[in-house]
């Protein structure tokens, strides 16, 4: 029994070292997988970094360049083109300038950053009112321009992360090219610019301070990440010689970095409260008022600004309906206290949409039992023509007077009557006449010729003894 309890209590010690061992060694692959500090070149990197700070030179024209490219992008709705002119653009570097001066608390780098971020965006906006000036959209706004005008929580997230891979991309040994194009694309510091110069060159101050809303949005998250990276990366501090001065400095470049974040964060809460309410306004929608087949929805508008939601439908809304949709969108917090406004149709409710479709109906049928009536009749009537043609004492006028046409080519016109006639005005007899009209009549010879011509073929075509054939004058 002892031996037992010794075995057992061994078997728990291996397992339970085994396990130590399986958490050790797991703790080990994910540090080594997620760890970057030690394929870190800080020296290379932060010389690049300078490096690619100055706004002079082919710097600049190649940002000139790329800010028509973005711009004819924008104005074709091109979403190609835009990206072609992301990934020569030279926009980055003032940004990671600042981001690592603060962080490394170097305060001569700080200042040629904003210098340069400051030309950047200024020979920016003047390359793309001058291009929209010139080629405006003609009254038109595409799909690539009016998507730089607001931001939301998702251009928030693309700055920092896309901030965050280029950063980390730049202080690897060996930069990867590839991640630095990708974040190119993905932070979009291109378009907002371009769309601002829109505004100004349009007039349209509401594009402008979206679009350099957006693009602040973007610069200050990327600079946000650089400073974040370079912070646990260690990256060592700007030495001074006095050190009051470095107190001084330092002091200076957290209050810079505090005063900036502030706005970002306003920013962000901001997008994100709005992002929560249009997702609420959205389900409330889709599972309030989209699955009640009662009510006759058309669209929405929601206000976030004066908290307003206005909806509207084609058919009229009743004072409950009103009553139990205010009570339903408590359940949504982010807009619960948001006042709904409901503009139904009167004119167009549902007894009253019932009884005009009715109406319609019945006046379709009457329509209907007025045309099958009418199609009866001509089928009889048509009927009662074939009879007449069958009839063999009758005059086959259809007939005759085709192939008149057709042996006959001179006649413009055929006609056929009977007429009643009497030689001893004592018995009557009927006379068969034919009246025709010949064309290019030259005498009257030629007339008598060809009546004579037509009554000899007609008696070969019918029984009669009486015809008479008699050219009608012009």
């Amino acid at each position: 029994m002892e031996n037992q309890e010794q075995e057992l209590e061994q078997n728990k010690e291996a397992v339970k070292k085994d396990a130590q061992g399986l958490f050790k060694s797991l703790k080990t692959f994910l540090i080594e997988l997620l760890d970057f500090r030690m394929d870190t070149d800080r020296e290379t990197t932060m010389a690049n970094i300078v490096a690619d700070i100055p706004m002079k030179g082919a710097t600049a024209w190649i940002l000139i360049c790329s800010i028509f490219v973005a711009s004819i992008g924008l104005n074709a709705d091109s979403t190609a083109v835009v990206i072609g002119a992301m990934l020569i653009s030279p926009l980055m570097g003032p940004i990671l300038g600042i981001g690592m001066s603060v962080a490394i608390n170097d305060i001569d780098t700080l200042k040629k950053s904003l210098v340069n971020l400051a030309t950047m965006i200024v020979l920016s906006l003047l390359t793309a009112y001058l291009f929209f000036k010139f080629f405006p959209l003609g009254g038109q706004e595409t799909s690539e321009l009016l998507g730089r005008t607001k931001p939301d929580i998702r251009d928030v997230l693309i700055a920092f992360f896309g901030g965050l891979a280029l950063i980390i991309a730049r202080t690897k040994k060996g930069t990867i090219a590839s991640v630095i194009f990708g974040v190119a694309i993905a932070t979009a510091l291109m378009p907002p610019l371009c769309t601002a110069g829109y505004g100004l060159a349009s007039g349209n101050m509401g594009y402008f301070l979206g679009a350099m809303n957006l693009f602040t949005i973007n610069t200050i998250f990327i600079a946000l990440a650089t400073f974040i990276v370079l912070k646990v990366l260690r990256f060592p501090m700007r030495k001074y010689a006095n050190s009051q001065k470095r107190k001084r400095i330092a002091q200076l470049a957290s209050l810079a970095a505090i005063a900036v974040m502030i706005y970002p964060t306003m920013t962000f809460i901001k997008v994100l409260r709005e992002s929560g309410c249009q997702n609420d306004y959205t389900n409330f929608v889709k599972k309030e008022i989209e699955t009640n087949n009662e009510l006759w929805f058309q669209k929405g508008i929601l206000n976030n600004d004066e908290k307003i939601i206005t909806l509207y439908f084609n058919g009229e809304i009743t004072e409950a309906t009103e009553v139990d949709l205010r009570n339903e969108l408590k359940d949504y917090e982010n807009i619960a206290d948001y006042t709904l406004n409901l503009n139904g149709n009167k004119n167009r409710s549902f007894d009253k949409i019932s009884d005009a479709y009715d109406r319609a109906i019945n006046d379709i049928d009457q329509k209907n039992n007025i045309i099958s009536g009418l199609q009866k009749e001509i089928e009889d009537l048509r009927g009662v023509i074939t009879e007449l043609n069958q009839e063999e004492d009758s005059f086959p006028f259809a007939i005759i007077s085709k192939d008149a046409k057709i042996k006959f080519p001179e006649l413009e016109s055929f006609g056929f009557s009977e007429t009643l006639m009497s030689n001893d005005f004592s018995s009557i007899d009927t006379l068969d006449v034919v009246s025709v009209k010949w064309r290019e009549i030259e005498n009257d010879s030629i007339t008598l010729a060809r009546n004579n011509a037509l009554k000899a073929w007609i008696k070969t075509q019918i029984k009669t003894d009486t015809l008479l054939v008699q050219s009608v004058m012009r």
